[in-house]
């Protein structure tokens, strides 16, 4: 009985020490992240929610829907971060302050919207950025170009926003190039509808022409929603322009060009947009008033090999290509947001996953030779993020009857 007793006592003993030593299961608590804005917390079983904030109504859908096409095969393939499926909530812009207002508001109120990828239009930027980033979330646009929103001096309202598309500094400056030394022309007119887009575009197309040596007659404002254009354009004809230059939306654009074609002085002036316009909406507005329009765009050419495959993807699960000019920006937006959730995301025991904020924002802003769709991205702290390749498209009489955007570019500076 005693030589029993010992060997129990020893067994007991040896089994003490074997977990004193670290033979036993770890009794170390997990502890959560902490983040100077927040911290957002995904359960176990629940997907990593993301939204989209694109104009997908409208006469401008074009350009919303065609990024949320990118967004929705950037989340095809990746599937899930870290063990967890990715949703969408799409919301609609509008292409307004008023739409972006209203999306800005709904998304920043919803504490399980990890970022958003938006908006479309600059002016809902204006107007949605302060929002999500108060919310302490991350916007990235795909398609707002404005100068103004990532200048070094602007408000830190706009301290979550980036964008992946170019910015306009770059796209008026390649617009003018081409109007002055491709085609020849030495004096232009430009128009712009008010929005932050069209007037600052419109802005540095000026600035640069002129300093190119050429003219500029004038300097004209629509509305968005205005369908005579008759007071404007005979306006502009007085003072002889060779080209007009009027990077608007699709609405006012199509009766711009139409009705230009039918204004005294006018007939025979060249007529050139840019991405905003760049749309099979427009083509259908416009109709044959729309073949020989020049439009400067991103250069499609020039995007790195993966675009192919996008857009044998696009076409399968859409049924066509596709229809505006911005959908692989989206799709570059939406990745280098994941590419920074699974950077900074921190897994629980139990598999939920922690989201801190800031770290996000910072991760995103980090964001350092990510081969994209566009080419490289790189953010700098201003929230330029593109490999900014601008290049000139012309609708010819094939686009206009089969209603599809031109894909090979005419011209580009490099």
């Amino acid at each position: 009985m005693r030589r029993f007793s010992f060997l129990g006592l020893l067994i007991m003993v040896l089994a003490v020490l074997a977990v004193a030593c670290g033979g036993g299961a770890s009794t170390t608590a997990f502890t959560p992240p902490s983040d100077p804005i927040g911290v957002i917390k995904i359960g176990p079983k629940d997907p990593i929610r993301i939204a989209s904030a694109l104009v997908i109504s409208g006469a401008d859908a074009n350009l919303g829907t065609d990024s949320q096409r990118g967004v929705e095969l950037a989340i095809a393939d990746r599937k899930a971060i870290k063990g967890h499926s990715i949703q969408l909530q799409a919301e609609d812009d509008g292409c307004s302050s008023e739409g972006g207002q209203a999306a800005g508001t709904k998304l920043a109120a919803n504490p399980q919207i990890v970022g958003v990828v938006g908006t479309s239009c600059s002016s809902a930027a204006r107007a949605a950025a302060p929002l999500i980033t108060k919310a302490g979330k991350v916007m990235v646009s795909p398609s707002n170009t404005a100068p103004s929103l990532t200048a070094p001096d602007r408000s830190a309202d706009f301290a979550g926003y980036l964008r992946t598309a170019h910015n306009d500094k770059v796209q008026g400056a390649v617009a003018a190039k081409f109007a002055r030394e491709q085609l020849k022309v030495s004096k232009v007119a430009t128009i712009h509808d008010g929005s932050p887009y069209a007037e600052q575009l419109q802005a540095v197309f000026a600035a640069e022409f002129k300093k190119l040596g050429g003219q500029i007659t004038a300097q004209e404002a629509v509305a968005p929603t205005d369908t005579d254009m008759r007071p404007v354009l005979t306006k502009i004809a007085a003072g002889k322009p060779d080209l007009i230059y009027y990077p608007i939306f699709v609405a006012a654009g199509g009766h711009v060009t139409t009705q230009a074609r039918k204004t005294s002085g006018l007939e025979q002036v060249k007529l050139m947009s840019a991405d905003g316009t760049f749309a099979v909406d427009f083509l259908k507005a416009a109709s044959d008033a729309a073949v020989g329009v020049y439009h400067s765009s991103p250069d499609f050419s020039a995007f790195a090999g993966g675009y192919a495959d996008f857009k044998a993807k696009h076409k399968a699960k859409y049924g066509e290509d596709p229809v505006s000019a911005f959908h692989a920006h989206a799709y570059d937006a939406a990745m280098i947001m994941f590419k920074a959730i699974e950077k900074v995301g921190v897994e629980g025991p139990d598999k939920s996953l922690y989201i801190p904020q800031k770290a996000l924002r910072d991760a995103l802003f980090a964001t350092k030779d990510h081969q994209g769709l566009t080419g490289k991205i790189n953010c700098d702290k201003n929230g330029d993020c593109a490999d900014p390749k601008i290049a000139v498209y012309q609708n010819s009489a094939d686009n206009v009857k089969q209603a599809k955007v031109p894909d090979t570019p005419i011209w580009k500076p490099y």
